[in-house]
């Protein structure tokens, strides 16, 4: 397939068809058709690229950062320690009980997917999918060794050579270093990266550091590299629930066929002759650059991930041709309805893109366009209020946890204990929770339960009411209490009293209600 140019129009044509459209594609069992996309440019792909440079460097930097917690914590800022069961971001700290963070952390995620979908369509799958983000990095690669398009296209059509073999293998090769680098950084993660990265290279990591490195460096290869949009067309679901968050009133890449058709490429013949004759001029360059190798101007797609290349191509030709841009845009279904009804003047007749212009070429004030204000709908405000709820709630929780805690377990068996004096006596597991990254002393006592003293195992203090405990900084401590009851003061059954512990330093206290057993009878 060659490129040509079209002597009316002085436009660069390009022979090419949809390969990945539902009408086009083969079975499962035949050749992938391979698609070679071509490099556009514009403010969409310019956004894809600020998109890719902000989120890989993200993914790749942020296990080195650093976050000073003091000597008795990590000080890597973004750490999942599964050793210690804790997570680290930055200045927050999350405990296994503390898990409703996370889990709060992804409803709002699943929320703000749903908002975006309903507002702008498959955004997510068009920008930020590390799917399309991996294959964007690929192509990078691909086509610094192999050329642009139909240098690419040449290349694999070509018989093997030294010179096809070298730039395969260099492309290859590259991939494969780009591979290992995303299993890396991902093992980064949940430990600290620099031990963890002389560990690794010297050999002493444990397997599954290599063997999570293997798994991922090989998905992210053949993903990428190899399969890149039959990942999106067969594996991924998305694009089969995202249709269920659209409506007439979400923003969706579009061909505005109500002003495009019929498309020439013979424009001017084609008007002197007094054919019908729209803003298109069939030149294809929105199929070439489709990285999912789709015809947009068929409809709307499950293939398509609305990465909107194909519109920054067709305004590249609009500008070359001196018509207005928008020819391929985000719309909704509801103006593309309403421009359509005028252009067919009201389904009566077929497309003639004469009804929606005035008589020196603009559009008529009927014409309906893009504005702001369609994203301020029901739906849209909806989804953003319960994230921004769910968001403002995990915010109020984070800032009024505890960063003391006390759990208590009765001993079940024996629930008491007679004394020889006709004490009776309980035992407990009292649990010490220091969620800070500084040593404390912490206050034990007990309030209720009259005439009543403590002993604590392995602790050199007197009995007594109260004990001073240290507990290391961000860690949990044990305690065996034994708690006695003068026989004169014991009730009949169950007594509720209360286990307190606190920091007099910091006055934070937190309590646990527990009971005190002995005999039904006296």
């Amino acid at each position: 397939m060659t490129d040509t140019r079209s002597q009316s129009t002085n436009v660069e044509q390009f022979d090419a068809e949809a390969v990945n459209a539902a009408w086009a594609r083969k079975p499962l069992y035949e050749a992938r058709k391979k698609i070679f996309p071509k490099r556009a440019s514009g403010q969409f792909r310019r956004f894809k690229w600020l998109i890719m440079l902000v989120t890989l460097g993200i993914y790749y930097l942020t296990p080195w950062l650093r976050w000073d917690r003091g000597p008795f914590a990590p000080d890597q800022a973004v750490l999942v320690d599964i050793a210690n069961r804790r997570f680290y971001f930055f200045f927050i700290e999350i405990w296994p009980q503390e898990f409703f963070f996370v889990a709060g952390l992804l409803v709002m995620a699943g929320l703000g997917l749903f908002l975006v979908t309903t507002a702008v369509g498959r955004a997510w799958c068009g920008y930020t999918c590390p799917q399309t983000v991996w294959v964007d990095l690929f192509l990078v690669v691909e086509r610094a060794i192999e050329g642009e398009r139909n240098q690419r296209m040449k290349l694999d059509a070509a018989p093997w050579s030294f010179n096809k073999v070298a730039k395969r293998v260099s492309k290859h090769a590259i991939w494969l270093m780009i591979a290992v680098a995303t299993g890396g950084a991902w093992i980064f993660y949940f430990a600290d990266a620099p031990t963890l990265l002389v560990n690794f290279v010297t050999g002493n990591s444990q397997p599954i550091a290599y063997i999570t490195v293997a798994i991922l460096t090989a998905t992210t290869y053949v993903f990428g590299g190899l399969l890149r949009e039959q990942v999106c067309t067969y594996m991924c679901p998305w694009p089969r629930i995202q249709a269920a968050m659209l409506d007439e009133n979400s923003l969706v890449v579009t061909y505005n066929d109500w002003r495009g058709e019929p498309r020439s490429r013979h424009a001017k013949k084609a008007k002197a002759e007094g054919k019908v004759v729209g803003d298109c001029v069939d030149c294809n360059a929105c199929v070439v650059v489709c990285p999912m190798g789709i015809d947009i101007r068929d409809g709307q797609q499950l293939e398509c991930i609305t990465c909107a290349l194909c519109i920054d191509a067709c305004d590249a030709v609009m500008d070359k041709l001196n018509k207005p841009r928008g020819l391929i845009a985000y719309a909704t279904l509801s103006e593309y309805a309403d421009n359509m009804s005028l252009a067919t003047a009201g389904g009566t007749e077929p497309i003639n893109p004469s009804l929606v212009r005035n008589a020196d070429g603009s559009f008529l004030d009927k014409v309906q366009h893009f504005n702001w204000k369609i994203l301020l709908r029901f739906r849209t405000v909806l989804y953003f209020s319960i994230w921004a709820l769910v968001g403002i709630g995990l915010l109020v929780a984070l800032g009024a946890r505890d960063r003391l805690g006390v759990n208590v377990l009765h001993d079940r068996n024996p629930q008491y204990v007679t004394l020889s004096d006709g004490s009776i006596r309980n035992g407990y597991t009292v649990k010490l929770l220091n969620m800070i990254a500084k040593p404390r002393v912490i206050s034990v006592s007990i309030e209720g339960l009259p005439g009543a003293t403590m002993a604590i195992t392995g602790i050199d203090q007197p009995e007594g009411r109260s004990f001073a405990i240290p507990v290391e900084p961000d860690r949990l401590r044990n305690l065996k209490v034994y708690i006695k009851q003068p026989p004169e003061l014991v009730e009949p059954g169950k007594t509720a009293f209360k286990i307190i512990a606190e920091d007099k330093n910091s006055n934070e206290k937190d309590v646990y209600n527990a009971t005190f057993d002995a005999p039904e009878d006296k």
